[in-house]
């Protein structure tokens, strides 16, 4: 298996939040994480960092954030070029997703936490 290194945007420290199940699934499966969210702590033994400063070489972005809250990393991801982003139940962003594909970057909506549980992450 290849690893895929995964940027979690919308980290969270909640247990109830899907971007925490994610970020400890993610890594059960073997894949290092990147945490970006807005309180800080550690998920999956990983702290959340603030910001994207330095973060670099992600093979694939899962967005828990709204819309609205996209806006301030849309040129970070346009400029990472990461292989994929998934934009989960309620991340939706048709605009970015377009931009993202016109990158070639793979961009869909998809669960990541079904990806996982259906072996197609």
């Amino acid at each position: 298996m290849k690893e895929k290194k995964t940027l979690i945007l919308g980290a969270s420290t909640n247990p109830s939040r899907y971007s925490y199940q994610a970020a400890n699934r993610i890594s059960r499966a073997g894949h290092p994480i990147v945490l970006v969210g807005v309180k800080n702590g550690k998920v999956a033994d990983v702290e959340i960092q603030n910001s994207v400063e330095g973060v670099n070489d992600i093979d694939t972005v899962t967005l828990y954030l709204g819309e609205k809250n996209q806006i301030a990393y849309e040129d970070f991801m346009l400029n990472l070029s990461p292989k994929r982003v998934i934009f989960n139940p309620g991340a939706e962003n048709p605009e970015l997703m377009q931009k993202l594909l016109k990158k070639g970057v793979e961009a869909f909506e998809a669960c990541t936490l079904v990806m996982l549980s259906t072996g197609q992450f």
